[in-house]
This record gives structure tokens, sequence and C-alpha cells, in this order.
């Protein structure tokens, strides 16, 4: 055994339905991944390729916890996502075979301090910290592909309160999750227990302590947090 001179931190997992757990390792995110969200945060969304940011595996939220509101930030906001997990690693996956790689799927939350990110982006200078603080990654319990198969199309919405503040369909995203898969494994080696948030649709907006949010990927599953 390893003599570790600090505690090794614990391993993160997200709850299965039906049971048991999926260690993470790794997360990362596609940004502006529906057309009309690339709109509404100011970008050209003709296919250009995919990009990706990163989030620590111990920022998701679990089994429904309630989200504190974050330090240096007085614009939280609400992006709604399908969250893919990696059952099987590779580089360069072809995208004919990507789907194989994939264990699971779930419903999640890509929380994001929108004025850090954007006082980043005006100084040229990297937004992690508009992305991968404490607590930003609320997520549903994971479900196998093998039992539900896999979703390309169907409902994906965010209510905050009750009232519907995000609605789209997965068959909008600009880079489906097979093409997705297959650009991120040339870039990086995928490994089994990495998550992909695969981007959200429009409406994003901000919440503020006491809201519920409460999400659905049709044929997936729900995520549930309030912000506290």
């Amino acid at each position: 055994m390893a003599d570790f001179v600090i505690p090794p931190p614990a391993v993160v997992a997200v709850p299965v339905a039906g049971g048991g757990s999926f260690p993470v390792r790794r997360i990362f995110c596609v940004g502006r991944n529906y057309a009309e969200h690339a709109r509404e945060m100011g970008s050209d969304p003709d296919r250009e390729p995919p990009f990706f940011f990163m989030k620590p595996a111990d920022a998701l939220l679990l089994n429904d916890a309630d989200m504190p509101y974050p330090p240096q930030s007085k614009q939280l906001h609400h992006e709604m996502e399908m969250v893919v997990a990696i059952g099987e690693g590779g580089a360069d996956i072809a995208e004919a075979d990507a789907l194989k790689h994939v264990w699971g799927y779930a419903a999640g939350l890509d929380m994001t301090r929108r004025d850090l990110q954007n006082a980043a982006k005006k100084e040229g200078k990297p937004w992690d910290m508009g992305k991968g603080f404490d607590h930003s990654a609320p997520i549903g319990p994971m479900v196998p592909a093998a039992k539900i198969g896999h979703p390309a199309t169907g409902l994906i919405e965010l209510k905050v309160n009750g009232k519907v503040r995000q609605t789209s369909d997965l068959a909008k995203m600009i880079w489906n999750v097979p093409e997705t898969i297959a650009y991120l494994s040339r870039l990086v080696r995928l490994a089994p227990g990495d998550l992909i948030f695969t981007g959200t649709p429009e409406n994003v907006a901000a919440v503020e302590r006491g809201d519920v949010l409460e999400g659905v990927v049709e044929g997936v599953g729900s995520v549930r947090t309030r912000i506290v």
C-alpha cells in the first residue's frame, strides 16, 4: 500500500438508478452545443469544431442536495444538460464505434458564475473559476445504456420554481454524442469514469437563493437542487 503523506481524497461516485455507484474520474463539458444558446452567448452556431472545458470531479452535487450560492459572484446561471458516462476508454475513437464506449447517462446542471466567466473572457483569461467551483455540477442518478439505449432525441427541460426556463430537444445538439466522443478522444485518451456534459439549450438565466431547480432529460432521468 502506498505511503501517503496526507489522507487520499475519497472517490467521487454518482448513484446508479437501481443500485450501485458510478465512480467519476474527470468531467469534460462541451461549450455552446445548441445553436440558439450559441446565439444568445454572442457566437455564430455554424458547425465550428467543438470546444471543451473541465470541472473537478468533486464539483458534483449528488442526491438532490441543496447548492450553496457560490462566493465572489452575483450572477449564478443555470445550464441544463444531458451527461454521458464513459465506461470503456480509448483514443482516436471512430464515430461509428463511439457509443460502445458509453456506460450510461444522467441529467445534470452546469452551474456557472456568469459574471466571473464574462470578466475572464473580456480580459482573455481562462474562465475556470466561472465554471469549476465547488458544487457547480448537480447531477441526477446514472442510468445504464444497457437499460435505456442511447437517447438522441427527446425533451430536455429545466423548471425554476415550477416554471419552465429552458426547453429543447436533444436532436438540436450541434455535435451529437458519437461526434463529441470521437472528437474529444482525439484530444485526450478517454478513460472509464469520465463524464461528458453535452451542452445546454437556450434561455440560460440567473437564479437566486431559495430557487428550486428541477431538470429532466426524456428517457434518462431528472436532476433537482435548491439554491441556499
